[in-house]
């Protein structure tokens, strides 16, 4: 595992625990310390990393999107053998994955792109993994995406770039329903009644399919009365396990100076999920 984030990290201890043996990096060594007490082995540099995994190796890279992916691949590609292979469990574009598998098929090396959904809370729940590449590589390292998935939570979903293309589709769809959550508020609050926004955020808690979505909400009206959580809580855990609305770490914005048509809700997290 490179890149020991909030979410390379658990994804680490996961795996652990899972019965997978791992070798760790990150280019904080304090990182790396913290994963090597949950049972990983650490290493300094990805030369010490890949010379510590016996052959075929499978490298999972959990770092930012764009360059820092760019450049950990071209590294990786100039130490691993063929029938190596990489993970990309970033939210890289789906068209940078595509040609990262090309530059890794010239190899021989394996490249697969796993879109990776579930942020903070995967280390307990699991992780909603949408896997792309090359469906004998995928099906190779795949005790490492059933450990990391609950139950039916991950798929093969077809050929490079499939996996982060679906990831990128799933975000968008997302942020849409934070959207759309944030402009019902709007309308109930400016209706001709007085409604108690808490009141119903906790109240669709077990109304509303998406859960997770709704225990946000509910999260953000709690704080905005002064509360440090849903009263529901416990409600919210036994209606979606996976999102425990006191995790929540989002903030909704909206710029009321804008114009109705440009006014849109944005969240802020330490992990985009």
């Amino acid at each position: 595992m490179i890149g020991l984030g909030r979410m390379g990290a658990n994804m680490t201890t996961r795996l652990l625990r899972g019965g997978h043996t791992l070798v760790v990096y990150d280019r904080s060594p304090e990182a790396v310390t913290r994963s090597e007490a949950d049972g990983a082995t650490g290493s300094t540099s990805l030369a010490d990393l890949v010379g510590k995994l016996k052959a075929p190796r499978t490298v999972w890279i959990m770092v930012p999107s764009g360059k820092p992916t760019d450049d950990t691949v071209a590294d990786l590609l100039g130490l691993l053998a063929p029938g190596d292979a990489i993970i990309d469990g970033g939210n890289s574009n789906y068209k940078d994955s595509q040609a990262r598998y090309a530059l890794a098929k010239a190899k021989d090396v394996a490249f697969i792109d796993a879109g990776t959904s579930g942020g903070v809370w995967g280390l307990a729940n699991g992780y909603c993994l949408m896997v792309g590449g090359d469906e004998a590589a995928v099906r190779r390292v795949e005790p490492i995406f059933t450990t990391l998935a609950p139950p039916n939570g991950y798929a093969y979903v077809g050929p490079s770039g499939a996996g982060h293309f679906s990831k990128m589709v799933h975000n968008g769809i997302e942020y849409g329903m934070l959207a759309a959550y944030g402009e019902g508020f709007e309308i109930l609050e400016k209706s001709p009644f007085t409604y108690d926004l808490h009141q119903l955020s906790e109240l669709w808690l077990h109304g509303i399919r998406d859960s997770r979505i709704s225990a946000v909400t509910s999260t953000i009206r709690a704080r905005a009365a002064g509360r440090s959580k849903p009263r529901s809580t416990r409600a919210c855990r036994r209606r979606s396990s996976r999102w425990p609305c006191s995790r929540a770490s989002f903030r909704v914005k909206t710029n009321r100076s804008a114009p109705r048509s440009s006014r849109r809700s944005a969240t802020n997290s330490a992990d985009t999920p």
